[in-house]
């Protein structure tokens, strides 16, 4: 391959990055991209504790927002299945009051 070959593909990679870069800078612009919020110590306030399939198309999902449990089953529908389930120490395990 000559130099014009090399200019011409190095042309084309800086111009499809730039495509990139002017694509995110626009979706970051307008909103399209999902924000994240953390607190002052970087502690989230929800996350998965654990996650059971049931079956192919359900499961039930474990999760903890602001140190109170709430069981769902997620499949076709979202239903709530227990809420406000407070977290006692490992050696009540199993055992919900």
């Amino acid at each position: 391959m000559d130099s014009v070959n090399y200019f011409r593909f190095l042309a084309a990679l800086v111009f499809v990055l730039a495509l990139i870069a002017g694509c995110v800078w626009l979706a970051r612009r307008f909103g399209l991209m999902p924000k994240v919020t953390k607190t002052k110590d970087n502690m989230r306030r929800l996350s998965i504790i654990e996650v059971l399939p049931i079956d192919a198309k359900r499961r039930l999902m474990l999760i903890k927002r602001d140190g109170t449990e709430h069981l769902l089953m997620i499949g076709d529908r979202e239903t709530v299945i227990e809420s406000g389930i407070t977290h006692k120490a490992a050696d009540g395990v199993g055992e919900r009051a």
